[in-house]
């Protein structure tokens, strides 16, 4: 009775999956039925099903296994059977890329290809083009160009979409369909004109001319499919970005006529790609805007959608635009979809007045529960951006997060909101103890390790400068009473950190870093160990140097270095400073962007940080002639140009500093296709003081090839300023003419020739490396004993603001901002700036710019090293 229920149950429920018990041996087991003499349809038909949903679910099959299943299921084509037919299709397309062989087939599904049953053409023409290498692709290339002009649709769109996977291993045959494919362009059937035209794009794509003729003949004809209008709108706006093209490019009035197209498609896609264009005014704009408004009044739910998403992107970077729309969009959020009641509010809240906060806030929590984590993180980063728009309302926006900090969440969702508290927290002074109050609560019941060891992080950096700092202590050695070790041995260090800031804290701090020392986890035992050791000692020093500013090497570079010294027999010390120091590193700009737009939602783990320029670059660098004799790489600086993009050398240099050396690394590409370079050069006339020490040329630079040509130069010695120079630099090289088909040249010998190239600066900043300093009026007055001193005054008399001044010298000087003195508060006319960074070789600088604003900027500067060269060099520099 209770099989009977349970069989009813999931009759009502609308049935169990049938395979979700398959074993992949049984399956194999059962195969072997495909081997019968005569084949039985309805007993093989449920077996391949149950093979395809098998490779669909991720099982994988051996080479051995694959083989014999495909061999198998050949012997299926012997049936006549429809549904069995295609299924046999669809096991060829997933077994191909296994099973050993498969070419065995092709003679049958070319059969079946060029056959009179139009059920089984189609599908037969996919699986044959997923088995067919460059080598056979000759052989079906007649049946596949009849295929593109069928006058069956399904046919012929199977072959336009086979031919543009083909491209990929043989695009130069494929380039021989073209008139067949121009043909099915002018086809009655949407798909297969959409298909054509995505087909002829992607033959042409390479050839900016054939891509211009195709889009200004397409522009002059009525296409019938709304899908292929709108790919054409796509290539036209491509060609107006890579142009730099204005409003009056014809590509802009084809995309302005498609408003008024019948297809709502069309006119939503014309309208995203006018939006979404670099160089767009008011004036299009709003035209654009206006009609997304009436979409936003569309009864069906995916307009209203698209288009207040679309909105909720505009809203960034054109606030008042979207302003417009704020009714429309007030009466969306009310919509019964959560979707586009959520984009609603978060583009009005990224448009509204502050006084609009607090009802739009209102609303949101009447229904923020209801949507899925995804939406969560589109309102929190709304929130953001409304917290920094309007820094008054932190205390009502940092409550709202604090209650979605106590919903239920993953951890892409928790994250999100405790980077916005972290952004609002650094961004606005006043909101930081809110903030802080708020993470604390959320520690005591986070259940996301990584979140928590972070929220230690922060505390014990941000905690000692707060007004009561012992008020976190609590929080932070609950941490070790109650949590995992990971957990545990951040909130040691925090506790640390509170010890070296707090001397009224310090004994109290011992007491507890005593208790730690007995705890179960090594790792939580060595730290307390090792920071109540430092603090013990009552030394300043010690303080800053080992527990408020960490070490900041890069840990690869260590780890070679390391290596290196054990191998080696010197009796000399290991000498920290030698170690490269790893690069401050800022968030990806698309990755902020996404973020910014509340898009970016990860359902993954956290990803590593990405391996810094220098470790890139390091291996590389070594694996040459006499660079490995040069010491670590210090640092590798941006790519600079070094020739028009579009000329026909193109040189580019990466300037790669080490403690006395610095070595060029000229990228050299050769764009034209009837031409062999061969010894490949760079003639370089270097500034005074420079010493070239070796030349290692490319040997040979085919065309549309990249080579590298390397100069290694000492730095000057005697005189540091004698670094910043400009270098004259002549490309030179051995020509050869050669068949451009083939690339072989035409005679053995060639002829000399050269090419000016831009001169190469070598600056500042190219011999500085960014250091973050947590304490850096510490390290300040720690450096008033030990370092040399220099100061003088400028005018910055081109700078109108502060903010425009404290850019620049950032940027020239190449050094770090510290404890964010690079965030100019409003209205202020004086301001200082805390810059920290390391020389090459290992010397720290630090330097403070007092900046006051009156008829321009003037600035007094003043620079602390353990160089007097260093500290000479950067005062001179800014002179």
């Amino acid at each position: 009775m209770s099989a009977f229920k349970r069989e009813k149950k999931e009759e009502e429920d609308g049935g169990g999956n049938p395979f979700q018990n398959i074993e992949k041996t049984s399956v194999l087991q059962e195969a072997r039925i495909f081997n019968e003499t005569s084949v039985n349809p309805r007993k093989c038909t449920p077996i391949l099903t149950k093979l395809l949903y098998m490779l669909n679910q991720g099982e994988q099959l051996s080479a051995k296994e694959a083989t014999d299943v495909f061999f198998a299921m050949t012997k299926l084509f012997q049936s006549k059977d429809v549904i069995l037919r295609r299924l046999v299709y669809l096991g060829i397309k997933e077994l191909s890329s296994i099973a050993d062989d498969v070419i065995i087939v092709t003679s049958s599904l070319t059969k079946d290809m060029t056959g009179k049953e139009d059920m089984y053409r189609a599908a037969a023409i996919r699986a044959l083009c997923s088995i067919t290498d460059a080598t056979m692709l000759q052989a079906i290339e007649r049946y596949m160009k009849q295929a593109i002009v069928d006058r069956n649709p399904a046919v012929s769109s199977a072959a336009l979409v086979s031919s543009l996977h083909m491209t990929k291993f043989a695009p130069e045959v494929v380039k021989r369909w073209v008139n067949e494919a121009q043909e099915a362009v002018n086809s009655d059937n949407i798909m297969v004109q959409y298909h054509a035209l995505g087909l002829l794009y992607h033959i042409r794509k390479t050839d900016r001319l054939a891509v211009t003729k195709l889009v200004s003949r397409l522009t002059r004809m009525s296409l019938k499919s709304p899908y292929a209008v709108c790919m054409l709108i796509r290539i036209s706006a491509k060609l107006i970005e890579e142009e730099g093209s204005d409003s009056n490019s014809p590509y802009f009035e084809y995309i302005e006529s498609c408003f008024r197209h019948k297809s709502e498609m069309v006119v939503y896609e014309a309208a995203h790609a006018i939006v979404n264009l670099d160089r767009t005014s008011s004036r299009e704009l709003a035209q654009a805007i206006s009609v997304l408004q009436l979409f936003c009044g569309a009864p069906k739910p995916t307009l209203r959608f698209a288009a207040v998403r679309t909105l909720n992107q505009v809203a960034i970077s054109h606030p008042t635009a979207v302003t417009a729309c704020n009714i429309d969009l007030e009466n969306l959020i009310t919509d019964s979809n959560r979707s586009i009641a959520t984009l609603a509010i978060t583009t009005l809240l990224k448009t509204g007045a502050e006084s609009s906060v607090d009802r739009l806030m209102k609303q949101i929590a009447s229904f923020v529960s209801e949507i899925s984590d995804e939406f969560k993180v589109v309102v929190v980063q709304a929130i953001q951006a409304l917290a920094l728009k309007f820094p008054r309302k932190h205390s009502v926006l940092m409550n709202f997060l604090s209650a979605m900090l106590r919903d239920e969440g993953g951890l892409e969702y928790k994250a999100s909101i405790a980077d916005t508290i972290i952004t609002i927290i650094e961004d606005n002074p006043e909101a930081k103890e809110t903030g802080l109050a708020h993470l604390c609560e959320f520690i005591e019941d986070c259940e996301h390790i990584s979140l928590a060891v972070r929220i230690l992080n922060l505390l014990g950096k941000e905690g000692p400068k707060t007004k009561q700092p012992s008020r976190y202590i609590r929080f932070i050695y609950n941490r070790v009473i109650l949590e995992c070790p990971s957990i545990r041995a951040a909130a040691v260090s925090a506790m640390a950190q509170f010890g070296a800031s707090c001397p009224n804290l310090l004994e109290n701090i011992q007491v507890l870093l005593a208790r730690c020392q007995m705890d179960s986890d090594d790792e939580v035992r060595d730290r307390a160990t090792y920071y109540s050791s430092i603090l013990n000692r009552n030394d300043k020093s010690l303080y800053n140097n080992y527990v408020l500013d960490t070490l900041q090497v890069s840990i690869p570079a260590l780890e070679r270095s390391l290596k290196e010294y054990s191998q080696s027999n010197t009796d000399q010390p290991f000498d920290i400073k030698a170690v490269p120091v790893a690069a401050v590193t800022k968030p990806d700009e698309h990755e902020v962007k996404q973020k910014s737009e509340g898009m970016l939602i990860s359902n993954g783990p956290a990803r590593a940080p990405p391996a810094s320029r220098e470790e890139n670059f390091a291996e590389r660098l070594s694996a040459l002639p006499d660079v490995n004799l040069l010491g670590s790489l210090f640092k590798s600086s941006e790519v600079v140009e070094l020739t028009e993009s579009e000329t026909e050398y193109v040189v580019r240099c990466v300037k790669h500093s080490y403690a006395r050396h610095i070595v060029l690394q000229f990228d050299c590409l050769n764009t034209l296709d009837d031409q062999l370079l061969e010894n490949v050069r760079v003639q370089l006339d270097p500034s005074e003081g420079y010493e070239i020490i070796k030349e290692i040329p490319c040997p040979k630079l085919p065309y549309n090839e990249t080579g590298t040509v390397y100069i290694i130069l000492k730095f000057p010695e005697d005189d540091l300023q004698n670094s910043i120079g400009t270098f004259g630099a002549v490309l030179k090289f051995l020509v050869k003419d050669c068949d451009p088909a083939t690339g072989i040249p035409d005679i053995d010998a060639g002829y000399d020739d050269e090419y000016m190239l831009e001169d190469l600066e070598v600056t500042l900043g190219d011999q500085i490396q960014k250091v973050s300093k947590a304490n850096w009026g510490a390290a300040w007055e720690e450096a008033e004993a030990s370092s040399y001193e220099m100061e003088d005054t400028y005018a910055l008399s081109s700078m109108n603001s502060l903010e425009e001044a404290v850019g620049n010298i950032i940027k020239f000087l190449g050094l770090q901002p510290a404890e964010r003195s690079d965030k100019v508060p409003k209205d202020k006319t004086t301001h200082t700036l805390l810059l920290a960074g390391i020389f090459r070789g290992g010397i720290d600088i630090l330097v403070r710019a007092k900046l006051a604003l009156a008829d321009g900027v003037t600035m007094q500067l003043t620079v602390r090293s353990q160089d007097e060269g260093v500290s000479d060099l950067i005062t001179s520099v800014v002179g």
